[in-house]
């Protein structure tokens, strides 16, 4: 026990010093649990771990315009919080450039994790429309002529397809062009 009672309990002495310091180390173990269940409202570790199976993996691309859109047409799809998600500058040409070899090892190295990892079931490549970078590596604006620009991404989505069901022939894959107001429309 302290000798200096007044110093340890605030001022407070007599047979009430000792209460006082265990309301105050009750208060100070209240505050510290209440904080951690706090965290794990805000940050619930439950959810953070793999939780089996998930439905896809999304290859879209980097484009600041449709980051919304894309997450609202996969939440009218009834797969909100039920895939994994990649990104790529150019989503389909991005995992097929040979200027960028990088990003087809990326895209390689995450449908390996999320196959293995959350047993995708379907590769879905959603390629958009007025995409700068099919101008960076093609060397062409293709949105000034829609039929050419719906060929182009047809193209390369289909060639990504092929790639795919070679190295993984369990997996589904859906291939998906977004005009720029957010409409999907499905490429066969």
């Amino acid at each position: 026990m302290p000798r200096n009672l007044e110093a340890t309990c605030g001022g407070v002495q007599g047979p009430h010093a000792e209460l006082w310091h265990d309301r105050r180390r009750f208060l100070k173990m209240l505050t510290m649990g209440g904080s951690a269940m706090g965290l794990t409202w805000l940050f619930p570790v439950g959810r953070l771990r793999a939780a089996g199976p998930t439905e896809a993996l999304l290859l879209s691309c980097m484009d600041f315009r449709l980051v919304d859109a894309t997450g609202r047409y996969m939440a009218s799809r009834g797969l909100a919080g039920k895939y994994d998600h990649i990104i790529l500058a150019g989503a389909a040409l991005g995992a097929l450039t040979d200027k960028f070899p990088a990003w087809n090892q990326t895209f390689w190295d995450h449908v390996d994790v999320a196959s293995d990892l959350h047993k995708i079931h379907k590769v879905m490549v959603l390629d958009h429309r007025d995409c700068g970078t099919y101008k960076v590596i093609m060397g062409e604006d293709f949105a000034t002529d829609p039929a050419k620009e719906t060929a182009i991404h047809t193209t390369q989505l289909k060639q990504l397809s092929k790639r795919v069901q070679e190295k993984y022939p369990a997996l589904e894959v859906e291939l998906l062009l977004m005009a720029l107001d957010g409409k999907v429309e499905a490429i066969s």
